[in-house]
């Protein structure tokens, strides 16, 4: 019995050493953030199209997933989503909005036990529509984003997170306009994640 008692105890700290390793203090207790998670984004979406004067801006949402490595205090990943935004503006003749993009981004940050400080970066996609006396013309176009964020873990599985991006399509020639538009946007956002 007493050899049973030895191995549980001896069991249970190497237990309670591998998990330092993944887990800080916060006052839900032990936070991990491993693993595999998926939610939803809403935010509000305003940039600038290039050769233009147009400035689309509209409320956007969407849905995300990625999974989380962590090695103490430090988190890192990979997160992608897609979004459908009503961001768009009109200087006549022309219409200018940004009807959906995805991002596929890495994310690094440090873990104060259930709040995460985090930066992004990645590729992102997404089409640009122009509209004129009747006419349509959409590119999709490939670019690049960058931001940062902080999420707060609510329970063992539940989060919040609030998040800015920046976005940069490139340009595409337009037959409506007549020249090159892309477009370059920020994102403000805020989301809800479940970890599995």
């Amino acid at each position: 019995m007493r050899s049973v008692l030895c191995a549980a105890v001896l069991l249970a700290m190497t237990g309670a050493a591998t998990a330092a390793d993944y887990y800080a203090p916060s006052p839900l207790g032990p936070y991990s953030w491993i693993g595999p998670y998926m939610g939803a984004t809403a935010g509000y979406q305003w940039g600038w199209v290039s050769n233009s004067p147009t400035q689309p801006s509209g409320l956007e949402g969407g849905i995300e997933g990625g999974y989380n490595w962590q090695r103490g205090n430090f988190v890192f990943g990979g997160e992608a989503d897609l979004n459908l935004s009503s961001a768009s503006a009109t200087v006549a003749p022309l219409e200018f909005s940004s009807p959906w993009f995805s991002t596929a981004r890495g994310r690094g940050g440090v873990t104060f036990g259930n709040v995460l400080v985090y930066g992004t970066a990645g590729l992102a996609f997404g089409d640009l529509r122009a509209d004129a006396s009747g006419l349509s013309e959409t590119h999709a176009n490939i670019g690049w984003t960058a931001g940062a964020g902080v999420e707060v873990g609510f329970t063992r599985r539940w989060s919040a997170k609030a998040e800015w991006l920046y976005l940069d399509f490139a340009g595409s020639n337009f037959s409506v306009s007549g020249v090159n538009n892309g477009l370059t946007a920020n994102l403000l956002r805020f989301g809800v994640n479940y970890r599995f």
